[in-house]
């Protein structure tokens, strides 16, 4: 919070942010809906700096413009590197983000083989908490394998299965489609072990053919076209805040 004379009164931050009309503002603050830096307000005239305070409105994080935060979506494609440069000179997630000046963190890895959703932050914090598997953020995966897949494949993955660097078990696995002598599952997991999902079914006998990230956590790669990126919504960055406890 800010003093009397400093920062941004709150109802502006919140209009600013998206959350809806000062007026609006106005009656969650005056409900007692709205947190700064951990203490519910209910003051209207309250001041605060937008670049460094926390505020929560019923509990999901918010983020301003004034805060500087960048929170992006990538639909990686496949042969681009999982870096922001790349001294060999491959395609790399820098070629995607049409010459932003923020220094990016991006959220764990995919390798150069894989495609889809992998998120970009210049909140260091975040980005390491969302790829830290201590916080249990759930990726999900769509493979492509040979079939037919027998059921007791999923069981198998659920129960566990140890590969060289240790123990693994995933979340969930279905078959989702069928296509000729080819099987595309969804894979759920919190690892973020070196080409995981890649090993963990070539060990149950299901090399993949193709492999693509649809989700991390909350956020959907949806109908994001390969190479094309997008700014997360309000909903989606409180979500990954919720998700790792900031």
């Amino acid at each position: 919070m800010s003093d009397a004379d400093d920062g941004v009164r709150l109802q502006k931050v919140l209009a600013g942010a998206g959350v809806g009309s000062r007026r609006a503002c106005e009656v969650l603050i005056a409900a007692g809906r709205v947190e700064v830096d951990g203490e519910i307000v209910r003051t209207m005239g309250l001041r605060v700096d937008p670049a460094a305070a926390v505020i929560k409105v019923d509990g999901m994080r918010i983020t301003t413009a004034e805060a500087g935060l960048v929170h992006l979506a990538l639909n990686k494609p496949r042969g681009v590197v999982s870096t922001m440069s790349d001294p060999e000179g491959r395609p790399s997630l820098a070629d995607y983000l049409g010459g932003r000046k923020e220094r990016l963190f991006h959220v764990g890895r995919l390798d150069a083989d894989t495609e889809g959703l992998i998120l970009l932050t210049n909140d260091g914090e975040l980005a390491h908490r969302l790829a830290h598997p201590s916080y249990e953020v759930f990726k999900t995966y769509v493979a492509e394998v040979p079939g037919p897949v027998a059921p007791a494949v999923g069981r198998q993955l659920r129960d566990g299965i140890t590969l060289d660097d240790g123990p693994v078990h995933v979340t969930s696995f279905r078959v989702v489609d069928r296509v000729g002598a080819r099987v595309m599952v969804e894979v759920v997991l919190h690892e973020g072990r070196k080409h995981i999902v890649r090993r963990l079914l070539k060990e149950v006998g299901h090399p993949v053919h193709r492999l693509v990230r649809t989700h991390v956590g909350t956020v959907a790669l949806g109908d994001l076209r390969p190479g094309k990126s997008r700014p997360l919504n309000r909903e989606e960055i409180a979500g990954l805040y919720r998700d790792v406890g900031l």
